[in-house]
Protein backbone atom coordinates (compact mmCIF):
# COMPACT_ATOMS: atom_id res chain seq x y z
CA UNK A 1 0.00 0.00 0.00
CA UNK A 2 1.48 3.46 -0.73
CA UNK A 3 -0.22 7.12 -0.33
CA UNK A 4 -2.50 6.99 -2.99
CA UNK A 5 -4.34 3.90 -1.73
CA UNK A 6 -5.75 5.92 1.55
CA UNK A 7 -8.39 8.01 1.28
CA UNK A 8 -5.93 11.03 1.77
CA UNK A 9 -7.50 14.11 0.95
CA UNK A 10 -7.38 15.18 -3.11
CA UNK A 11 -5.50 18.47 -2.88
CA UNK A 12 -2.60 16.92 -1.40
CA UNK A 13 -2.53 13.44 -3.96
CA UNK A 14 0.27 13.85 -5.42
CA UNK A 15 2.47 16.32 -2.90
CA UNK A 16 6.01 15.49 -1.65
CA UNK A 17 6.53 16.87 2.23
CA UNK A 18 8.99 19.66 2.51
CA UNK A 19 12.56 18.63 3.39
CA UNK A 20 15.99 19.09 2.54
CA UNK A 21 18.38 16.42 2.38
CA UNK A 22 19.98 15.44 5.28
CA UNK A 23 23.59 13.36 4.48
CA UNK A 24 27.13 12.76 5.52
CA UNK A 25 29.35 15.01 4.08
CA UNK A 26 32.22 17.07 5.80
CA UNK A 27 30.35 20.63 5.08
CA UNK A 28 26.80 20.70 5.16
CA UNK A 29 26.00 24.04 4.33
CA UNK A 30 22.37 23.45 3.11
CA UNK A 31 19.87 24.12 5.81
CA UNK A 32 21.09 28.13 7.19
CA UNK A 33 21.75 26.36 10.45
CA UNK A 34 24.03 28.60 12.89
CA UNK A 35 27.36 26.06 11.96
CA UNK A 36 28.87 27.28 15.84
CA UNK A 37 27.85 24.70 18.50
CA UNK A 38 26.54 26.28 21.78
CA UNK A 39 29.24 27.46 23.86
CA UNK A 40 29.82 25.29 27.60
CA UNK A 41 28.75 28.04 29.63
CA UNK A 42 25.08 28.01 27.77
CA UNK A 43 24.57 24.10 27.73
CA UNK A 44 25.50 24.24 31.33
CA UNK A 45 22.73 26.75 31.64
CA UNK A 46 19.95 25.30 29.50
CA UNK A 47 21.15 21.50 31.53
CA UNK A 48 20.24 23.08 34.57
CA UNK A 49 16.91 24.71 33.75
CA UNK A 50 15.82 21.48 32.27
CA UNK A 51 17.35 19.15 35.57
CA UNK A 52 14.97 21.82 37.90
CA UNK A 53 11.80 20.61 35.36
CA UNK A 54 12.25 17.06 35.79
CA UNK A 55 11.31 16.47 38.86
CA UNK A 56 7.51 18.08 37.71
CA UNK A 57 7.34 16.23 34.03
CA UNK A 58 3.82 14.08 35.83
CA UNK A 59 2.25 18.06 34.99
CA UNK A 60 1.44 20.03 32.06
CA UNK A 61 3.49 23.00 31.49
CA UNK A 62 1.90 26.34 31.24
CA UNK A 63 -0.04 26.31 28.54
CA UNK A 64 -0.04 30.17 28.10
CA UNK A 65 4.15 30.21 28.63
CA UNK A 66 3.83 33.70 30.35
CA UNK A 67 7.44 33.40 31.45
CA UNK A 68 9.17 32.55 28.01
CA UNK A 69 6.62 35.34 26.53
CA UNK A 70 7.94 37.76 29.22
CA UNK A 71 11.60 37.36 28.29
CA UNK A 72 10.95 37.38 24.35
CA UNK A 73 9.30 40.68 24.46
CA UNK A 74 12.83 41.90 26.65
CA UNK A 75 14.83 40.59 24.16
CA UNK A 76 12.72 42.22 21.20
CA UNK A 77 12.22 45.58 22.80
CA UNK A 78 10.52 47.65 20.73
CA UNK A 79 8.04 48.34 24.46
CA UNK A 80 7.10 44.94 23.52
CA UNK A 81 5.16 43.07 26.57
CA UNK A 82 3.93 39.66 27.29
CA UNK A 83 0.88 40.42 26.18
CA UNK A 84 2.27 41.07 22.48
CA UNK A 85 4.28 37.95 21.95
CA UNK A 86 2.96 34.43 21.34
CA UNK A 87 5.18 31.86 20.91
CA UNK A 88 5.30 28.00 19.48
CA UNK A 89 7.80 24.76 18.25
CA UNK A 90 9.17 26.65 15.35
CA UNK A 91 8.13 29.83 13.23
CA UNK A 92 6.73 27.57 11.24
CA UNK A 93 4.18 26.32 14.03
CA UNK A 94 3.58 29.88 14.40
CA UNK A 95 2.31 30.57 10.47
CA UNK A 96 0.41 27.45 10.71
CA UNK A 97 -1.75 29.38 13.82
CA UNK A 98 -1.93 32.62 12.07
CA UNK A 99 -3.23 30.65 8.71
CA UNK A 100 -6.10 28.82 10.67
CA UNK A 101 -6.94 31.74 12.72
CA UNK A 102 -7.06 34.14 9.58
CA UNK A 103 -7.28 32.61 6.74
CA UNK A 104 -8.03 28.56 5.54
CA UNK A 105 -11.28 27.05 3.92
CA UNK A 106 -12.83 30.00 1.94
CA UNK A 107 -9.95 32.27 2.09
CA UNK A 108 -6.38 32.85 0.70
CA UNK A 109 -3.16 33.40 1.45
CA UNK A 110 -0.67 35.58 -1.23
CA UNK A 111 3.17 35.79 -1.28
CA UNK A 112 5.72 36.94 -3.92
CA UNK A 113 8.26 34.25 -4.84
CA UNK A 114 10.39 32.93 -5.15
CA UNK A 115 10.15 32.96 -0.71
CA UNK A 116 10.38 30.46 1.58
CA UNK A 117 9.10 27.23 0.16
CA UNK A 118 6.68 26.15 3.70
CA UNK A 119 4.53 29.33 3.23
CA UNK A 120 2.47 27.68 0.31
CA UNK A 121 2.48 24.34 2.08
CA UNK A 122 1.44 25.86 5.25
CA UNK A 123 -1.31 27.22 3.09
CA UNK A 124 -2.43 24.21 1.74
CA UNK A 125 -1.93 22.26 4.82
CA UNK A 126 -4.82 25.01 6.55
CA UNK A 127 -7.09 25.15 3.50
CA UNK A 128 -6.13 28.24 2.45
CA UNK A 129 -6.07 28.95 -1.32
CA UNK A 130 -2.14 29.92 -1.71
CA UNK A 131 -1.64 32.88 -4.43
CA UNK A 132 1.73 32.84 -6.19
CA UNK A 133 2.62 36.17 -6.94
CA UNK A 134 6.11 36.72 -8.13
CA UNK A 135 9.03 39.57 -7.74
CA UNK A 136 11.06 41.18 -10.26
CA UNK A 137 13.35 39.03 -12.80
CA UNK A 138 16.19 40.61 -9.98
CA UNK A 139 14.47 39.03 -7.25
CA UNK A 140 13.13 42.72 -6.13
CA UNK A 141 9.95 43.67 -5.08
CA UNK A 142 8.82 47.34 -5.43
CA UNK A 143 6.31 49.41 -3.56
CA UNK A 144 3.53 49.65 -7.00
CA UNK A 145 3.93 45.79 -7.83
CA UNK A 146 3.44 44.97 -4.17
CA UNK A 147 0.67 47.38 -4.63
CA UNK A 148 -0.80 46.01 -8.13
CA UNK A 149 -0.97 42.00 -6.72
CA UNK A 150 -3.14 42.77 -3.57
CA UNK A 151 -5.59 44.99 -5.79
CA UNK A 152 -5.66 42.50 -8.49
CA UNK A 153 -6.34 39.31 -5.65
CA UNK A 154 -7.84 41.01 -2.44
CA UNK A 155 -6.17 38.40 -0.10
CA UNK A 156 -6.88 37.57 3.54
CA UNK A 157 -3.39 37.11 4.58
CA UNK A 158 -0.15 38.27 2.88
CA UNK A 159 3.49 37.19 3.80
CA UNK A 160 6.32 38.72 2.88
CA UNK A 161 9.90 37.93 4.01
CA UNK A 162 12.44 40.25 5.50
CA UNK A 163 14.92 39.17 4.64
CA UNK A 164 13.72 37.25 2.11
CA UNK A 165 14.68 33.60 1.87
CA UNK A 166 15.85 31.89 -0.72
CA UNK A 167 17.60 35.70 -1.86
CA UNK A 168 18.75 36.44 1.11
CA UNK A 169 17.84 40.69 0.85
CA UNK A 170 15.66 42.35 3.37
CA UNK A 171 12.69 44.25 2.04
CA UNK A 172 13.00 48.01 1.66
CA UNK A 173 10.44 49.31 4.11
CA UNK A 174 8.38 51.19 1.39
CA UNK A 175 7.13 47.85 0.62
CA UNK A 176 5.45 47.32 3.59
CA UNK A 177 4.62 50.29 4.24
CA UNK A 178 2.73 49.93 1.12
CA UNK A 179 1.45 46.78 1.51
CA UNK A 180 0.29 47.83 5.18
CA UNK A 181 -1.58 50.41 3.09
CA UNK A 182 -3.28 48.35 0.49
CA UNK A 183 -3.86 44.98 2.22
CA UNK A 184 -7.40 45.03 4.12
CA UNK A 185 -6.12 40.97 6.24
CA UNK A 186 -3.25 40.76 7.81
CA UNK A 187 0.26 41.18 7.07
CA UNK A 188 3.31 38.47 8.51
CA UNK A 189 6.47 40.07 7.86
CA UNK A 190 8.94 36.62 8.37
CA UNK A 191 11.91 38.18 9.96
CA UNK A 192 13.79 34.49 10.91
CA UNK A 193 17.11 36.00 9.71
CA UNK A 194 16.74 39.38 11.19
CA UNK A 195 19.75 39.45 13.49
CA UNK A 196 22.18 38.89 10.29
CA UNK A 197 20.70 42.40 9.03
CA UNK A 198 23.10 44.69 7.60
CA UNK A 199 23.48 47.89 9.78
CA UNK A 200 20.84 50.41 9.30
CA UNK A 201 18.14 48.01 8.19
CA UNK A 202 14.93 48.62 9.73
CA UNK A 203 13.05 46.00 11.39
CA UNK A 204 8.75 45.46 10.73
CA UNK A 205 8.47 45.80 14.83
CA UNK A 206 8.49 49.09 15.02
CA UNK A 207 5.28 49.58 12.91
CA UNK A 208 3.37 46.74 15.38
CA UNK A 209 2.40 49.88 17.42
CA UNK A 210 0.61 51.62 14.56
CA UNK A 211 -0.65 48.30 12.50
CA UNK A 212 -2.74 46.02 14.54
CA UNK A 213 -3.32 43.96 11.55
CA UNK A 214 0.54 43.71 11.43
CA UNK A 215 2.65 40.58 12.82
CA UNK A 216 6.50 39.68 12.75
CA UNK A 217 7.54 36.15 13.25
CA UNK A 218 11.08 35.26 14.11
CA UNK A 219 12.79 32.25 15.12
CA UNK A 220 15.68 31.16 17.88
CA UNK A 221 17.09 28.71 15.06
CA UNK A 222 18.90 30.46 13.46
CA UNK A 223 21.27 33.36 14.98
CA UNK A 224 20.38 31.58 18.63
CA UNK A 225 21.74 28.32 16.83
CA UNK A 226 18.43 26.58 18.82
CA UNK A 227 17.45 25.00 15.70
CA UNK A 228 17.15 21.60 17.65
CA UNK A 229 15.12 23.24 20.03
CA UNK A 230 12.44 24.44 17.86
CA UNK A 231 11.25 27.87 19.15
CA UNK A 232 9.88 30.15 17.02
CA UNK A 233 7.38 33.64 17.87
CA UNK A 234 5.57 36.35 16.85
CA UNK A 235 5.12 39.73 18.15
CA UNK A 236 1.63 41.49 17.06
CA UNK A 237 -1.26 43.62 18.75
CA UNK A 238 -2.47 41.92 21.61
CA UNK A 239 -5.89 40.77 19.63
CA UNK A 240 -3.44 38.53 17.59
CA UNK A 241 -2.34 36.58 20.26
CA UNK A 242 -5.92 35.67 21.44
CA UNK A 243 -6.85 34.90 18.56
CA UNK A 244 -4.16 32.40 18.01
CA UNK A 245 -4.69 31.36 20.96
CA UNK A 246 -8.01 29.90 19.90
CA UNK A 247 -6.20 27.60 17.40
CA UNK A 248 -3.67 26.41 19.17
CA UNK A 249 -3.06 22.94 20.46
CA UNK A 250 -3.56 22.33 24.37
CA UNK A 251 -0.45 22.70 26.18
CA UNK A 252 2.04 23.00 22.55
CA UNK A 253 5.23 23.78 24.20
CA UNK A 254 6.38 20.95 26.78
CA UNK A 255 7.95 22.59 29.83
CA UNK A 256 11.21 21.61 28.57
CA UNK A 257 10.96 23.34 25.44
CA UNK A 258 10.22 26.28 27.39
CA UNK A 259 12.74 25.64 30.29
CA UNK A 260 15.23 25.63 27.45
CA UNK A 261 14.73 28.62 25.48
CA UNK A 262 14.63 30.62 28.66
CA UNK A 263 17.83 29.64 29.51
CA UNK A 264 18.80 30.32 26.13
CA UNK A 265 17.53 33.43 26.29
CA UNK A 266 19.40 34.77 29.57
CA UNK A 267 22.55 33.63 28.07
CA UNK A 268 21.86 35.89 24.36
CA UNK A 269 25.01 37.44 24.76
CA UNK A 270 27.10 34.27 24.43
CA UNK A 271 25.10 32.92 21.96
CA UNK A 272 24.37 35.87 19.51
CA UNK A 273 28.21 36.39 19.99
CA UNK A 274 28.76 34.69 16.70
CA UNK A 275 26.54 36.75 14.69
CA UNK A 276 29.26 38.92 13.37
CA UNK A 277 31.57 36.05 12.37
CA UNK A 278 28.73 34.37 10.26
CA UNK A 279 28.36 37.61 8.84
CA UNK A 280 31.80 38.33 8.32
CA UNK A 281 31.81 34.63 6.26
CA UNK A 282 28.75 35.35 4.48
CA UNK A 283 30.37 38.89 3.30
CA UNK A 284 33.16 36.83 2.32
CA UNK A 285 31.19 34.59 0.08
CA UNK A 286 29.47 37.41 -1.77
CA UNK A 287 32.83 38.94 -2.15
CA UNK A 288 34.65 36.43 -3.86
CA UNK A 289 32.04 34.76 -5.85
CA UNK A 290 31.54 38.50 -7.22
CA UNK A 291 35.20 38.22 -7.87
CA UNK A 292 35.53 35.01 -9.98
CA UNK A 293 32.38 36.33 -12.15
CA UNK A 294 28.97 34.80 -10.03
CA UNK A 295 25.79 36.90 -10.43
CA UNK A 296 25.08 37.26 -6.52
CA UNK A 297 22.14 38.46 -4.83
CA UNK A 298 23.01 41.00 -2.33
CA UNK A 299 22.15 39.50 1.74
CA UNK A 300 21.15 40.45 4.69
CA UNK A 301 20.95 36.92 6.24
CA UNK A 302 23.14 34.00 6.87
CA UNK A 303 23.25 32.56 3.65
CA UNK A 304 23.72 33.61 -0.45
CA UNK A 305 22.22 33.05 -3.22
CA UNK A 306 24.42 32.72 -6.94
CA UNK A 307 24.31 31.85 -9.79
CA UNK A 308 26.22 28.98 -11.42
CA UNK A 309 26.05 29.77 -14.55
CA UNK A 310 24.72 26.58 -15.57
CA UNK A 311 22.65 23.51 -14.86
CA UNK A 312 21.85 24.18 -11.08
CA UNK A 313 21.24 20.48 -10.49
CA UNK A 314 25.05 19.49 -12.33
CA UNK A 315 27.25 22.23 -10.17
CA UNK A 316 24.90 20.47 -7.01
CA UNK A 317 26.17 17.30 -7.37
CA UNK A 318 29.64 18.02 -8.33
CA UNK A 319 30.26 20.66 -4.83
CA UNK A 320 28.41 17.21 -3.13
CA UNK A 321 30.99 15.25 -4.38
CA UNK A 322 33.84 17.67 -2.97
CA UNK A 323 32.05 16.98 0.29
CA UNK A 324 30.70 20.39 0.01
CA UNK A 325 26.41 20.23 0.58
CA UNK A 326 24.45 23.41 -0.66
CA UNK A 327 20.76 23.64 -1.15
CA UNK A 328 19.37 23.39 -4.83
CA UNK A 329 15.63 26.16 -4.00
CA UNK A 330 14.52 24.91 -7.48
CA UNK A 331 15.74 28.34 -9.05
CA UNK A 332 17.23 27.16 -12.55
CA UNK A 333 20.57 28.35 -12.38
CA UNK A 334 20.68 29.31 -8.95
CA UNK A 335 22.30 27.44 -5.91
CA UNK A 336 22.09 28.92 -1.96
CA UNK A 337 25.11 28.24 0.54
CA UNK A 338 24.75 28.80 4.43
CA UNK A 339 27.66 31.08 5.69
CA UNK A 340 29.32 28.96 8.51
CA UNK A 341 33.08 29.01 9.61
CA UNK A 342 35.93 30.47 8.08
CA UNK A 343 36.85 27.20 7.78
CA UNK A 344 33.46 25.58 6.06
CA UNK A 345 34.12 29.04 3.37
CA UNK A 346 37.55 27.96 2.32
CA UNK A 347 35.71 24.37 1.66
CA UNK A 348 32.86 26.03 -0.31
CA UNK A 349 35.14 28.37 -2.12
CA UNK A 350 37.77 25.73 -3.11
CA UNK A 351 34.96 23.08 -4.24
CA UNK A 352 33.62 25.47 -6.58
CA UNK A 353 36.63 27.12 -7.96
Amino acid sequence: MNIDDLPIREDLRGKTPYGAPQLDVPVRLNTNENSYPLPEEVTDAIAKALQAELSDLNRYPDRDAVALRTDLADYLGHGLTAAQVWAANGSNEVQQQLLQAFAGPGRSALGFGPSYSMHPLLAQGTGTRWIGALRGPDFGLTPAAAREQIALNDPDLVFLCSPNNPTGTALDPGVIAEVLASARGMVVVDEAYAEFARAGTPSALGLIADHPRLVVTRTMSKAFGFAGGRLGYLAAHPAVVDAVQLVRLPYHLSSLTQAAARAALAQRDALLATVEAIKEQRDRIVRELRRAGHKVADSDANFVLFEVGGDQKIAWRRLLDRGVLVRDVGLPGWLRVTAGTPAETDAFLEALT
